[in-house]
């Protein structure tokens, strides 16, 4: 316990007074801080000046992060006869339709992407209240309810990751792993930030980008200059 105060402690005084820092900087001081006997995520919040409780302030989306997350991503895909056939041959890892369903209801879900093709949706519907608190239920906006089962299966296993703003107006997302170079993890880092960017909704008034901050999974975040974190 006292080991891991003094690591703390010595993670949170190398970030001390280093807020508002460039892109480059941040993950430069978070990739030589992270000390965890595991790799650890690079984590990037934004603070958005939106409230998700209005229907035209939500903001959700889908962005392919130019390195991928160097996370093994486990795909779950509702669809029958040939488009079942071409989600195993995509390499999705569990394939079915009401066994599919039975098992999420029993309380096994042993997936971190679900797609289903559009015929399934009145199937998919009914686990709603099981699916939608995890945010997997398949939505056709961020293309997880689609005919091309394929590509969307690649696309999950190669580093595509899903955004939704919280009660809050904050948005969390894991953008890549601490072991990534430093130029990899910047340009997640813009990619995501660009992709959250472009999904403002038409009913923001005001700053619609407050804060971006960006941490490792055990380690003090740092904050960013918004004019860093935007340019490309």
């Amino acid at each position: 316990m006292a080991k891991l105060a003094k690591r703390t402690a010595a993670a949170r005084a190398a970030f001390e007074g280093k807020d508002n820092i460039t892109v480059e900087e941040a993950v430069k001081l978070i990739k030589s801080a992270a000390s965890a006997k595991f790799d650890e995520t690079l984590e990037i919040a934004m603070n958005l000046g939106v409230d998700p409780r209005h229907a035209d302030q939500m903001v959700r989306g889908v962005v392919q992060l130019p390195n991928g997350t160097g996370k093994v991503v486990r795909v779950a895909v509702f669809a029958r006869g040939a488009k079942a056939d071409e989600a195993k041959a995509a390499g999705a890892d569990i394939v079915g339709a009401e066994d599919l369903m039975e098992t999420i209801q029993s309380g096994k879900i042993e997936f971190d992407r679900c797609i289903a093709t559009p015929d399934m949706m009145p199937l998919v519907g009914r686990l709603g209240k099981i699916l939608g608190p995890r945010n997997l239920m398949p939505n056709p906006k961020v293309g997880t309810v689609t005919m091309d089962v394929k590509a969307a299966v690649e696309a999950a296993k190669g580093g595509e990751v899903q955004f939704k703003v919280e009660k809050a107006g904050v948005i969390h997302g894991g953008i890549g792993k601490v072991s990534f170079t430093e130029e990899a993890l910047a340009q997640n880092v813009r990619a995501f930030v660009e992709a959250v960017s472009k999904a403002k909704p038409a009913g923001a008034k005001g700053t619609y980008l407050k804060k971006v901050s960006l941490s490792s999974t055990m380690g003090p975040g740092v904050s960013l200059d918004l004019a860093s974190a935007t340019a490309n």
